[in-house]
Parts: C-alpha cells; sequence; structure tokens
C-alpha cells in the first residue's frame, strides 16, 4: 500500500435526502474501506460535502417556490445529519457553496485557460422564449432516443442511464414554460477533451501513463471498464465546461463574455473533493497538498455507475489538464440498488429514506448497514425487500452474532466470575471449523489470524460482501466451537477443557470486535464496552490485533476482568415489516391514482397474439438461465451486441439484436433466459449459439425477462 489514502465518496446533490441505494452505491462501501485502513494505521483523509450547484437545485426551488440558497442550506444539514446517525464518518463534510471552493474552482478554471485546454465556440443552445433564458440541460426534458422514456433529462435518461445532449432528446420541452424551445447561438468555453484520448484509454486499459505504472487495470470492475471504453469507442468531443445560469460558480469575472455564465456542475463538483481536502488541512494545520500531489498517495473515488465517466474519463482529463495533480488508483462503482423488485424512484417517492429509517427503526442502524453491504450492488444490479432485511436481520445478527457474543459473556461470569481463563495449552478441544477435528488454543489462533487476514484483503479489493461473509463465518465458527463442546455440560466433567474452549471464545468475540467495525461499528463499540477493552480511536486496532495473532499471543490475556453482557441486537418484529412494506403500498397507490388517468390515455394497444401453438411444440424448447459476461458492438450493425453468456455448464457466443437499446456496458452481469437449442445461425461471420428472449414494453422498448420478470402487456421476442 502507499504512504497516505485520500478516500472520496459521490458529492450528492443538496436537492432531496438520502436513500439506500445512495447508501449502497457510494457511501458505505467508502466508509468500510476507510475504517478499516484506519484500523491498519494508515494515514487517510475522508472527503465528501454537499453538490449545491447545477439545474437541479434551481430546478426544486422553482418547484418549492423558494430561492436555491434555501434548498442547499435545508437539504446540507439534512444529509450531513442522516450520514452522522447511519454512522459514515467524513473526515469532514463540506460544500460546493462555500466561498472557498468557488475560489478553488475559479483557480482551476484561469489555469485550464492559461494551459490552453479551452476554446471558446459559439453552439446553438436551447432557449425559452417564453421565460426568456436559456435553458441548461436539466431544464430540457423529452423523449430518450434510447429507450423512450417521454421524461429524460437534457444530459441523461434516469430510466436506462444513457448520457444524452439536448439536442438528442426527441419532442424536447422546457420545465420552465412547458413550451418547446428554439435553438439559439450562444458562446461558452469547451474542454478538448478529445486530445485527452489517447492517454485517457492506455491509462484506463493498462494503468500507464508515459510509460509509468499508475494501477493495475486487473484490479478495476468489469463494467466500470467497460463503460469508458464505450466512450472511447464512441470518439471523445469537446465538451462545455460553462453555463447560462443565474445559479453556480460565476466563470472569472475578468474574462471577456464572463457576465452570466457559470461552471459546469461537472467541473465545479469534483473540483469540491479538493476544495474540501483544503478545508479540512485548513481546520487541522495539515498540509493539503501531498494527497493530490504525491505519488505516494492513494486516490480511490466511491460512486454509482451513472458517475462512471465523469470520475474515469472527464475529471481525470481536468487534473491532467491541470497539471500536479495525481490520478485515481481506483474508481469501485457500484451498480444499482432495486427495491421491492422495481427501480428506486425518488420522483415517485419509491425509495426507503434513510433519516426515516433512522427515526421509525432507532437503535437499527447497522442492521440497516449490515443488509446494504450483503446486497451491495458490487457487479451487478441488486435488491432490497423488507422481508429479506427482518430474515438477515434476525438469522444472522440475532441468532448468529448476538447470541454468540452473549453466550460467550454470560457463560464467563458463570464460570469465571467475569475473568479470562488461563489455559493449559496442550489440551484439546473440538473444532469449531469442522466438528471431526480437533484443534489446540494455538492452532486454532493461527487460523483466526489467517482468517482476519482474508477477510482484510478482501476489504483492500473492495470486495466487501465477501468480507462480510468471512465475518459472519467467524462468528458462525465461535458458535459451532461452543455446540460441539457443550461446555455448559462439560464443566464438571472437564473443567480444563472448557477453560480452553471459552479463551478461546473470547478471543473470537475480541477479534469480532475489531473486525465489525468497518461494517457496523455501533455494536462494535458495544462489543468492546461489554468486552471492558479500549474504545476505537482508529489507530491501527486491527495491525495491532494480527501483529499479537501472528506472534501466537492471544488478543486478550488471562485474568482480563470482563463487562457486563448485553444483548447487541433486538429481533424485527412483524409488525414493524408489515408497516414499512404498508407505506411502500401507500406510496405505489397515491402514484397509481396520480397516473390513472394519463396511463388509460396513453396506453398502447396490446401486441396482437400470433397462431396458436401445441404443448408438444412448446416442450421443444431447451430454454436456461444465463449471466451475460462480456459484450461489445458489432461493427457494421446498430442492432446486433456479441455477448458471452455462461450458462454454467458451458459459455456461448451470442449475438443479440438489442444495441438500439442498451449499451455493451449496461448489460454485462445481466441475468437473462436463453433458448439454449436453437439451431446455430451465422451473423456477419460470427456464430450465435442461441437467443436471449426479451419483451416489449408498450413503449416498444426491449425489456430483459427473468425470472422475476412480469408482463401486464407483452410483445414478441427478439
Amino acid at each position: 500500500m502507499k504512504k497516505r489514502h485520500l478516500v472520496t465518496a459521490a458529492l450528492p446533490y443538496a436537492n432531496g435526502p438520502l436513500h439506500i441505494g445512495h447508501l449502497a452505491g457510494a457511501y458505505l462501501p467508502a466508509d468500510v474501506y476507510v475504517r478499516y485502513l484506519r484500523l491498519m494505521g494508515k494515514d487517510v483523509v475522508f472527503v465528501c460535502g454537499s453538490d449545491e450547484h447545477g439545474a437541479a437545485i434551481t430546478i426544486k426551488a422553482r418547484k418549492e417556490g423558494t430561492s436555491p440558497k434555501q434548498i442547499v442550506d435545508q437539504y446540507h444539514a439534512l444529509l450531513r445529519d442522516t450520514f452522522q446517525k447511519i454512522g459514515i464518518e467524513f473526515d469532514i463534510y463540506h460544500r460546493t457553496s462555500d466561498p472557498l471552493h468557488h475560489e478553488t474552482s475559479q483557480g482551476f478554471f484561469r489555469t485550464l485557460l492559461h494551459n490552453g485546454q479551452f476554446e471558446e465556440k459559439i453552439s446553438d443552445q436551447y432557449f425559452d422564449e417564453q421565460a426568456g433564458v436559456f435553458l441548461a440541460d436539466r431544464y430540457i426534458i423529452g423523449t430518450c432516443p434510447t429507450c423512450a422514456n417521454p421524461d429524460a433529462y437534457g444530459d441523461q435518461c434516469e430510466r436506462c442511464g444513457s448520457t444524452l445532449s439536448p439536442t438528442e432528446l426527441i419532442n424536447p420541452r422546457s420545465t420552465l414554460s412547458g413550451s418547446t424551445p428554439v435553438l439559439k447561438p450562444t458562446t461558452h468555453w469547451y474542454l478538448k477533451l478529445n486530445e485527452h484520448e489517447a492517454w485517457l484509454r492506455e491509462w484506463i486499459n493498462q494503468g500507464t501513463l508515459n510509460g509509468v505504472q499508475l494501477h493495475n487495470p486487473a484490479d478495476w470492475k468489469n463494467h466500470v471498464i467497460g463503460q469508458c471504453n464505450s466512450w472511447l469507442d464512441g470518439g471523445l468531443q469537446p465538451r462545455a465546461m460553462t453555463r447560462d445560469l443565474d445559479w453556480g460558480v460565476d466563470v472569472p469575472a475578468e474574462l471577456p463574455g464572463a457576465a452570466g455564465k457559470k461552471l459546469y456542475v461537472w467541473l465545479d463538483a469534483p473540483i469540491g473533493y479538493i476544495s474540501a481536502t483544503k478545508q479540512w488541512a485548513l481546520d487541522h494545520n495539515r498540509d493539503w497538498e501531498p494527497y493530490w500531489k504525491d505519488e505516494d498517495t492513494s486516490l480511490v473515488h466511491f460512486i454509482g455507475k451513472d458517475n462512471i465517466v465523469f470520475h474515469c474519463l472527464i475529471f481525470p482529463a481536468i487534473l491532467q489538464a491541470h497539471g500536479e495533480f495525481i490520478l485515481p488508483v481506483n474508481v469501485p462503482a457500484n451498480q444499482f440498488l432495486n427495491l421491492e423488485g422495481r427501480k428506486l424512484s425518488t420522483s415517485r417517492n419509491w425509495a426507503v429514506w434513510v433519516h426515516e429509517y433512522c427515526e421509525e427503526l432507532p437503535g437499527q442502524e447497522d442492521a440497516l448497514r449490515y443488509n446494504m453491504i450483503k446486497n451491495m450492488p458490487e457487479q451487478k444490479d441488486s435488491e432490497f425487500t423488507w422481508k429479506g432485511f427482518q430474515e438477515s436481520t434476525n438469522s444472522e445478527l440475532v441468532n448468529n452474532l448476538a447470541n454468540f457474543v452473549n453466550r460467550v459473556l454470560v457463560l464467563s461470569h458463570k464460570f469465571y466470575s467475569g475473568l479470562v481463563p488461563d489455559v493449559d495449552l496442550s489440551r484439546e478441544c473440538r473444532s469449531g471449523w469442522d466438528a471431526t477435528q480437533t484443534t489446540t488454543f494455538d492452532a486454532d489462533l493461527h487460523l483466526l489470524h489467517l482468517k482476519l487476514e482474508d477477510l482484510g484483503r478482501e476489504i483492500e479489493h473492495f470486495n466487501f460482501r465477501e468480507a462480510l461473509r468471512i465475518f459472519m463465518e467467524i462468528s458462525g465458527a465461535g458458535n459451532a466451537l461452543l455446540q460441539f463442546n457443550e461446555p455448559w455440560k462439560l464443566e464438571k466433567e472437564d473443567p480444563e477443557k472448557v477453560k480452553v474452549v471459552m479463551n478461546l471464545s473470547l478471543q473470537y468475540v475480541a477479534a469480532l470486535s475489531v473486525a465489525a467495525r468497518p461494517f457496523i461499528p455501533f455494536a462494535a463499540a458495544r462489543m468492546r464496552t461489554m468486552l471492558n477493552l479500549p474504545a476505537f480511536h482508529d489507530q491501527g486496532e486491527w495491525l495491532d490485533m494480527l501483529n499479537e495473532l501472528a506472534e501466537g499471543n492471544p488478543i486478550m490475556r488471562p485474568m482480563h476482568a470482563l463487562g457486563t453482557a448485553e444483548h447487541l441486537f433486538t429481533r424485527i418484529p412483524d409488525e414493524v415489516i408489515a408497516a414499512q412494506v404498508a407505506k411502500l403500498e401507500a406510496t405505489d397507490a397515491a402514484n397509481n391514482n396520480t397516473e390513472l388517468s394519463t396511463a388509460v390515455a396513453t396506453a398502447a394497444e396490446p401486441a396482437p397474439m400470433k397462431d396458436t401453438i401445441q404443448y408438444d411444440d412448446f416442450a421443444k424448447l431447451d430454454i436456461r438461465t444465463g449471466t451475460i459476461l462480456t459484450a461489445e458492438k458489432m461493427e457494421k450493425s446498430k442492432k446486433l451486441l456479441k455477448l458471452t453468456v455462461d450458462l454454467g455448464f458451458e459459455q456461448r457466443t451470442i449475438l443479440s439484436g438489442i444495441a438500439e437499446h442498451y449499451g455493451p456496458e449496461e448489460v454485462i452481469g445481466q441475468q437473462v433466459i436463453v433458448l439454449a437449442n436453437l439451431a446455430p445461425r451465422k451473423m456477419m461471420g460470427i456464430e450465435s449459439e442461441g437467443m436471449i428472449l426479451m419483451a416489449d414494453n408498450p413503449e416498444g422498448k426491449l425489456c430483459f425477462v427473468s425470472p422475476i420478470t412480469t408482463w401486464t402487456n407483452g410483445g414478441g421476442v427478439s
């Protein structure tokens, strides 16, 4: 590892609260990673802050009849407090409305201009004649050319995730007046992004820049590199870095034509990481520059997949164009978290809001963290359900972890008056890892050491779900150690053997108290109190533990006095889950009532039924489930994607006519249903070995068929 670490988490827009998709996407993985680094004694700074500029803020202000300043003040406070309640520990939570940020962003702009990185261009931009203003991307909505979503924004479709420009929208309309905007010339400064294409391609795919190895591309997620290459293959174009707005960071006033111009939010927002680091350094009398300019610093950006291009292409180009700044060693972007079978939607209120969760389920913050990590969308979209939340909390946190900790503490007080027993190292007991094997105290401590090293290694490689699984595996082995040896029965027959069992169990609890810190920090603190161990200072406690175990020393010495046993977690009752499900159902009903008349008016006619077939015809089909491993566009074809699909028993190449509906980066990791016994067919020189089953929705968008998919108005297959 490098000497120091700078970790950033995506700046949330200060125009709404935090939901569980945000938590699982960027903030929890970053927090787990940072907590682990601190426990390993690393020099780490963890920065974030509210993104308080951009059209989304002004749109919110217009809707609520207030000012952008009032909006950002309200939601900055809510976001900051929510992060604290759920245990996300930033070194600083800054804000882009701060004067230091404006000064830093304008300084960047001046340097880029001085370095010849901008060109002034006159371009046609949509203008609202009724409102009398130029329209920023988010002030324009229209039909997405990719998925036919009628309410796509001018910069991105939130349904399919496609990055757009306003002129690509079909039937554009202004969000200010509802009128059709007109194109009108305006002047802006454009970053010559095209001039950075060659080195960006090398850096993304090989990890090198000017012959120097900066990162290992094998450590980057496939969908991150895939999305970057999709953009690179399409050819990077100059991108406007200014906007005609009345809210944001001013273009430096000394420049001709600067009046009424603001910096593009995707220029100023990532610079917010730098201004936040500057403020942290001022607050702590530290030097900020080594964290951004020293090659012995590891810079990692935690984001969701909708921000990949900005953090992997545009911001690195800005840093490189400025000079002096380091580039990220990884951008471990997560994919999306769904809720009860649907995409999370802030506009439809289909979400679990974190601040409401903390109010309605007080004391269960770690239960949410645990479930978010367990279902983290690391490589593909995942799903949160309230029933699944209840089951994992009750069976894993309560029945496994909490039960183990409680039993160990209660028995230790019963047998040894709350003191860690001294042990005869020659005595054996049955291993908690394998009921057929025996173990000694030293041998078991060695195995525990190896497991903790494995756990830490998974965190270092951003495999947080696997790290959590190992954590619970250690707890499960501790439970089995008690269950296999039954010390409550053996105490009178073989007290020396029981001492070995109980001492080992206490070492497991002590190890778990440290290993729990990145995942469930509130519970970890309670475990330390129960064990009467020092509170966490995040100054190398994990490293100290590993060093002790490596030397064959226990974590807690004999005769150490324990604290009082408590219940680490409580069960989630059925009525709590029923109330949360009812809350979602009420939201759904309200949305359906609001949209009923529109849906009736615009519903498409069902696709005509095809000729009737017999069951024997259907029985001939061999339909298998598979997972898309790779995807790439076919040259000279607008419709075909070349897919590698894993059927479990073999991998196949399948050409699928979905390229007009999905980009290659969107389908990697997608579970699909495959017609596996379709005769191979050669297309464009490549043999396709099956068919991916798809369905049309009413708007004509092709949708993946999966075991959990249902239709109300199905169409054909492709």
